[in-house]
């Protein structure tokens, strides 16, 4: 399949909600959110596609005067999972961090999401932070870090 990574337009709003919908069962991001995230400067939003599907999407918060950027969602849907699309949109996202001089990515992510936390350890990422009740259902969280290498391009 051929997959491609790019930057997500107003036009996959309904797409993106149904993905969000289907793979997190807990706040979910709205539609009027997405809209919000996708027009404003500090934020950024890539989408996988294989032909006219999405496939996936990565959201990063940025903040005026800050060189860390926040990984606020990354989903792959269901059927596609297993077949590299999240290491593609989190290789883009890690170029564009790193083309924008980003020093480090940051993320939150539940303490019991035992396959996440093993794939952002196998990307780069390190526990920082153990978040207490953190969750809407007052479930831990952990806060995960990638640090970019001052000497790497």
């Amino acid at each position: 399949m051929n997959v491609n990574v790019e930057r997500a337009q107003l036009s996959d709003l309904d797409n993106l909600v149904r993905l969000e919908r289907a793979t997190f069962n807990y706040s979910c991001i709205s539609r009027r959110s997405f809209k919000h995230l996708m027009s404003s400067a500090t934020a950024y939003c890539w989408v996988a596609r294989g032909g006219n599907r999405l496939l996936g999407y990565a959201l990063v918060l940025t903040r005026k005067n800050s060189s860390v950027w926040r990984l606020y969602s990354i989903a792959v849907a269901p059927e596609a999972r297993g077949k590299g699309i999240g290491q593609k949109l989190m290789d883009e996202l890690i170029s564009c961090a790193r083309k924008s001089q980003a020093k480090a990515l940051s993320l939150e992510v539940k303490s019991d999401n035992k396959a996440a936390i093993s794939w952002y350890q196998d990307c780069g990422f390190e526990t920082i932070d153990v978040l207490a009740n953190y969750y809407d259902d007052s479930s831990d969280g952990l806060k995960m870090r990638f640090t970019f290498d001052p000497e790497s391009p």
